[in-house]
């Protein structure tokens, strides 16, 4: 019992007192603001129209009509660093997240798990009394906890968010995306043909979550955390929104940046004499090496649009044309948000921030992709089957992303993208606006900010303070300073003087309006960090970093690259990484049980996500589904993992087996039973790759046959992809396909279930055995369980 219950205990009630005040659940204050974080994905500093952009995004511009528009604000350069700041006010080192989850590493810096002495922000309000809500993209939990056998300490239920609906990892087909309902996968309850889209799925839960609560309590505060996937890859959107753009780009990416830079001297969002930097600011393939004589990442080369053919400057414009509807999409439903809360008469007491979370994305390279997940294979682009793809960009065919240059143009007037620590990575939007107190109405703020300064804020406003301890967990000092004294004084000087950068081999430092930042390409696997060639700018005057002045300040480019060790030493930055990103993601990481030689699966569960199923990357393997089948009419799948985007799966057709391995979306490699299949009861029916070579290495080559029993009906050639299916979704499932389908060669509907037979289980083996002892050994372990 409580020590401090007040009242009087006796041995009879009737003369006994109670006292309630310490079982009542918190209350926030009276009149307390609701708190709204709009939390958008990879859309850079110049993509919406507020500030500067062709992108009509006319719900944001709502907000920032009523509020301010910080011009100075950054981030880490990267997604899940930069949530883990926004959402507990430390640096992101200091929160295991030098990289984003799926990328840890093992070390205190990188290992994805934000420590509980970093408690968040949404665990700080609900114990103040505020309704708490998350929705659409987490990306704070590390990928053995991203499953049902794992702990949820840190899926957002587990930090202080009563309510989740969204995904787990990086990024999330939006057509058929990898869902979570609090603790629990879940299916989505319409397909893309009869209108499902994620933004509007999650913005309808954002709604009946906050109705759910005020239907019963009016009075008491929310904080909703919207996160929408817009506009990380896969860039999709629905058609009728990419067509409104349809020839804004024709231009160019090149004249787009002069054009955008005018209208935001126009706004007041730059400096009247901001200068464009080279489309090519730190090098080519052609001009830079290495340190060992490592070639210049191609990635990270722009090509001039006036060196495109036409049928390029085709497919390119086309490309920004998809993500412009993505973003203008995007809006659409803030303004859906936005509506209910006037409609409710919420939005005067609601505090709205609204962000990006880096800088646009440069990850489609020079030519763009139809597929994003042949960047994560080491797989460049291919001009002309991107071309081929034209008609389906942004629809469920394509996992698509732009090329390269358009990041540039949407992160106007800065140079590089996402993952650099130049202002094309860290620069971004941030827009606030608490109409019934803080007023203003379409002004601009110029003091230096970070993503770190947010929670300080919004407790500031609030007027409640960081807890000693959260769960028991005594609280580590927060790195961010409250921004509210800058809306009541724009001339006032910025409360930040120092902040620190490191992202993927890119680092660098901002102090008093000076700023040291390195040239080193992020995952060229260059090393060599203490060869850096580091530039320094005074960003106070010159914003898009133009003018590199470490030759004529040399004295002042030591101090500030001494400072950035002082700094990354305080926050514990290092081990620095800067290895390729199928390397990084090849990383072995923890698993909840200890790799096997074999693995057994089953039907109507819950998808088994890639980063804890069977690994079967560059090896030999079999695949073996007990079934029963009393007749002649089975059908469907009964194995599937990945997608049409990468994957393979084992499946009935035509009363044959039937196996595909799709790479990387690039080759559907079909194999075909020749004989009927056998009716009965324990019926292993199996396909097994035999591992032959490598070509190039990592792919392994070989032979996969089919099987019935250990009679072999079918054989062909394959070959299998070196890294991941995805960066995150698309789990293992047994008698379904449960996202996007492997293969368009299943019959009926998604999830393509397999009918006319039971599937008892599948077993998966990985020892390289010879497959007629696999199999016997596999019937022999299936039919004793």
């Amino acid at each position: 019992m409580s020590n401090s219950f007040q009242g009087k205990i006796n041995v009879d009630i009737r003369d006994s007192v109670p006292d309630w005040a310490p079982f009542e659940p918190p209350q926030a204050a009276e009149g307390a603001p609701n708190v709204v974080y709009m939390v958008l994905d990879d859309v850079g500093y110049s993509a919406m129209s507020c500030y500067g952009g062709v992108i009509d995004t006319p719900n944001i511009d709502r907000i920032a009509a009523d509020g301010v528009r910080f011009t100075q604000w950054h981030t880490t350069a990267l997604c899940s660093p930069t949530r883990s700041c926004l959402l507990t006010g430390r640096n992101h080192t200091r929160n295991a997240m030098a990289c984003i989850t799926e990328a840890a590493i093992g070390f205190p810096n990188a290992n994805g798990t934000i420590p509980p002495e970093n408690g968040m922000i949404s665990e700080i309000l609900e114990e103040q009394g505020w309704n708490t809500y998350s929705v659409g993209k987490w990306h704070l939990c590390p990928t053995d906890e991203m499953n049902l056998a794992a702990t949820r300490r840190n899926w957002p239920t587990g930090r202080g968010f009563q309510r989740f609906y969204g995904f787990l990892g990086a990024e999330t087909n939006q057509w058929y995306p990898d869902l979570v309902y609090d603790n629990h996968p879940v299916d989505q309850l319409k397909t893309p043909e009869e209108g499902y889209h994620f933004t509007d799925d999650i913005t309808d839960k954002a709604i009946e979550f906050i109705k759910d609560a005020k239907a019963i309590a009016p009075d008491k505060p929310f904080f909703l955390y919207y996160a929408p996937g817009a506009c990380h890859a896969p860039h999709h959107a629905p058609r009728e929104w990419i067509e409104r753009f349809r020839g804004r780009f024709d231009m160019g990416y090149d004249a787009l940046r002069e054009s955008v830079l005018a209208r935001q001297k126009e706004f007041g969002i730059v400096p009247a004499d901001t200068e464009l930097p080279p489309i090519n600011p730190i090098g080519t393939p052609e001009t830079r090496q290495g340190p060992d004589g490592q070639p210049f990442p191609p990635l990270d080369y722009t090509k001039p649009w006036d060196s495109l053919s036409d049928r390029e400057k085709r497919l390119f414009a086309r490309m920004a044309e998809v993500y412009a509807g993505f973003l203008a999409h995007a809006d659409h439903h803030i303004g859906r948000l936005l509506d209910h809360l006037e409609e409710t008469g919420q939005r005067d007491n609601t505090l709205v921030i609204l962000v990006s979370d880096n800088g646009a994305s440069g990850e489609g390279g020079p030519n763009g992709s139809v597929n994003e997940n042949k960047l994560f294979n080491g797989i460049p682009d291919d001009l002309d089957a991107n071309l081929a793809m034209l008609d389906e960009l942004g629809g469920p065919k394509t996992y698509n992303h732009y090329a390269n240059g358009w990041a540039m143009a949407f992160n106007t007037p800065f140079k590089m993208w996402k993952r650099y620590e130049f202002n094309g990575g860290t620069a971004d939007p941030c827009i606030i606006s608490w109409p019934s107190v803080l007023g203003h109405g379409g002004e601009t703020r110029h003091q230096y900010h970070h993503a770190v300064d947010l929670v300080p804020t919004v407790l500031d406003c609030l007027g409640v303070q960081v807890p000693e301890t959260i769960k028991g967990h005594r609280q580590s000092r927060l790195d961010g300073v409250s921004m509210r004294y800058s809306f009541e004084d724009p001339s006032a000087q910025s409360a930040r003087s120092t902040q620190f950068y490191s992202m993927l081999g890119s680092r660098g430092i901002w102090h008093d309006g000076w700023k040291a930042v390195t040239t080193h390409p992020t995952i060229s696997g260059w090393s060599n960090f203490d060869d850096d060639v580091w530039q320094l700018y005074h960003t106070d005057v010159d914003r898009s970093e133009v003018h590199d002045l470490a030759a004529e300040h040399p004295d002042k480019l030591k101090e500030l690259t001494d400072l950035w060790f002082t700094e990354a030493t305080a926050n514990g930055a290092f081990p620095l990484d800067d290895r390729s990103p199928l390397e990084i993601l090849n990383t072995p990481r923890p698993q909840l049980s200890a790799a096997r030689n074999r693995y057994v699966y089953y039907a109507d569960v819950a998808d088994v996500p890639e980063q804890q199923a069977v690994n079967i990357r560059n090896r030999s393997y079999a695949i073996g589904s007990l079934v029963d089948i009393p007749g002649k009419d089975a059908e469907g799948v009964l194995f599937a993992h990945g997608a049409r985007f990468g994957g393979h799966a084992l499946y009935v057709k035509d009363n044959r087996l039937h196996y595909v391995y799709n790479f990387v979306g690039m080759l559907e490699q079909k194999i075909d039973g020749t004989e009927e299949l056998p009716s009965g009861e324990n019926l292993l029916l199996s396909a097994a790759f035999d591992k032959e070579g490598e070509d190039p290495p990592g792919v392994a080559t070989g032979v996969l046959s089919l099987y019935h029993g250990d009679h072999k009906v079918g054989e062909g050639r394959i070959k299998t992809q070196p890294g991941a299916f995805e960066l995150a979704g698309e789990g293992l499932c047994v008698g379904r396909d449960s996202g996007a389908a492997v293969t368009d060669d299943y019959r009926g509907e998604r999830p393509h279930r397999f009918t006319g037979g039971t599937i008892k289980r599948v077993v998966i083996d990985v020892s390289g055995e010879p497959y007629v002892d696999q199999a016997r050994e596999a019937e022999a372990m299936l039919m004793r369980e």
